[in-house]
């Protein structure tokens, strides 16, 4: 199975599980363009944005964990359709929102569904396919995420332009569309047959082995997994919890300044005074490099291995975001260039996101591992996001890109030190502590 050829039942696995990262993009920055619109008109204050921009990340953070537990004990088929039906019943409900209260806690329900699909998605692709496409095709979820943000930033400037008073209500509804038809696409997907097989459900596992590998195979085809040190409450104290702790701060380094920038683009880019139609175009090419930079990390990922990227990805996007800190009165066009070079050198980080959890952990409590981690990460995010428009009033815009500079390089810094190497690996030996030991002279913090 590790080594079987790429199939279309794969690419369509992929595509499908790209729905969830979509709807996060287009969600997260869905709320940027609106802003413009539910400022005035529900009277916010600088705290009432932050909160409402955070809402859904603080959502993700209560999704991603449960969706994680749940995925582990119930399988990865049940819910993969689930929690994009909660997604449009919410989104559709926003357009009667009246208050900010009202707002907030039902984005904060659309961020936990989004975030539940995050371990369910990632652990079924994980699990179904071989190791040569394993990379890029999890990594390519991230692409996704982009492709979401641009569609919002389309669609929300449209509606702006034609929508009338109105238009943030048929903006944040929008998502229902999009979450209808990934619905329809994902029904029938089958369960993973190792979460079977580890459920003792061998006939069904053999079952779903020969219907996407034929005839020929069977669950003698499955590798074995090592079954210590796979209950969750172990993973903090056992060769995992290293683990777990790099994922950790490695996503929240990656995440929060990536998400203040979606939740408060063109607030940001006002700031540096790319205002009106200027400010509309770079926010949209800002989108473009993003989505640009996932694809070269997906060419690069198995190329170069996994802790090369991570590290160059962290190094000269804050480098970036350093540079803008201390010249924010630079001309409009350096300013688009600087943050065009962040957006595509952060690529690297963002499908690592993905990638890492996923290789690292066993198939008994990889949802969970992946959850927790995301939950965790996210702590970060929501209090970034939340901080950023107090921050640009404070602070100003050079303090504010400082600070995200300060966080990319204690990412670098932190997978200096800790960033494991899984290029190559089949996802049973990436996961397994033992052949990891062997292969290195020497274990990082991380491993150990």
């Amino acid at each position: 199975m590790d080594d079987a050829p790429l199939s279309r039942f794969h690419k369509k696995l992929a595509l499908y599980s790209s729905g969830g990262p979509f709807l996060d993009g287009y969600v997260l920055s869905i709320i940027g363009v609106a802003m413009v619109q539910i400022t005035p008109q529900l009277q916010l204050s600088d705290s009432a944005q932050g909160l409402i921009g955070a809402s859904a990340l603080i959502g993700i953070f209560l999704g991603a964990f449960v969706g994680g537990w749940l995925t582990d004990k119930f399988g990865r088929q049940l819910l993969y359709t689930i929690d994009l039906v909660a997604i449009i019943v919410c989104s559709v409900a926003q357009f009667w929102a009246t208050d900010p209260v009202w707002l907030f806690v039902l984005r904060l329900l659309i961020g936990m569904a989004v975030g539940a699909d995050y371990p369910i998605a990632t652990s079924l692709l994980a699990e179904f396919t071989p190791r040569k496409y394993r990379g890029p095709l999890l990594g390519g979820l991230v692409v996704m995420w982009f492709v979401g943000a641009a569609t919002a930033y389309i669609v929300g400037e449209v509606l702006l332009s034609y929508g009338g008073d109105d238009a943030w209500r048929w903006m944040l509804a929008s998502a229902t569309l999009p979450a209808t038809v990934i619905v329809l696409l994902r029904h029938g997907t089958p369960e993973s047959p190792r979460w079977l097989a580890k459920e003792g459900r061998t006939q069904e596992a053999e079952a779903v082995i020969k219907q996407v590998y034929g005839p020929d195979a069977g669950l003698a085809d499955l590798p074995e997994e090592e079954r210590e040190n796979v209950d969750l409450k172990a993973i903090l104290r056992s060769g995992y919890g290293g683990r777990m702790l790099y994922i950790t701060v490695f996503w929240t380094c990656s995440v929060v300044p990536l998400f203040a920038i979606y939740a408060f683009g063109p607030k940001i880019l006002d700031a540096l005074h790319l205002e009106g139609g200027l400010g509309n175009i770079g926010e949209a090419l800002i989108t473009v490099m993003f989505l640009i930079g996932c694809i070269v990390a997906l060419v690069m990922v198995n190329r170069i291995g996994r802790r090369p990227l991570v590290i160059h990805s962290f190094v000269w996007s804050g480098a970036a975001l350093l540079l803008l800190g201390l010249f924010p009165d630079a001309p409009s066009t350096v300013v688009m260039a600087l943050f065009a070079l962040y957006a595509i050198i952060i690529g690297g980080t963002q499908i690592l996101q993905w990638i890492y959890p996923n290789e690292l952990f066993p198939t008994e409590v990889r949802g969970s591992a992946v959850g927790l981690a995301s939950s965790a990460s996210r702590i970060g995010a929501a209090v970034g996001t939340y901080l950023v428009p107090l921050a640009l009033t404070g602070w100003g815009i050079g303090g504010t890109m400082l600070a995200a500079s300060a966080i990319s390089l204690i990412g670098a810094l932190v997978s200096m030190i800790w960033a494991p190497e899984t290029r190559g690996l089949a996802l049973h030996e990436a996961a397994s502590l033992e052949p990891r030991v062997r292969r290195e002279s020497a274990v990082s913090p991380a491993e150990a």
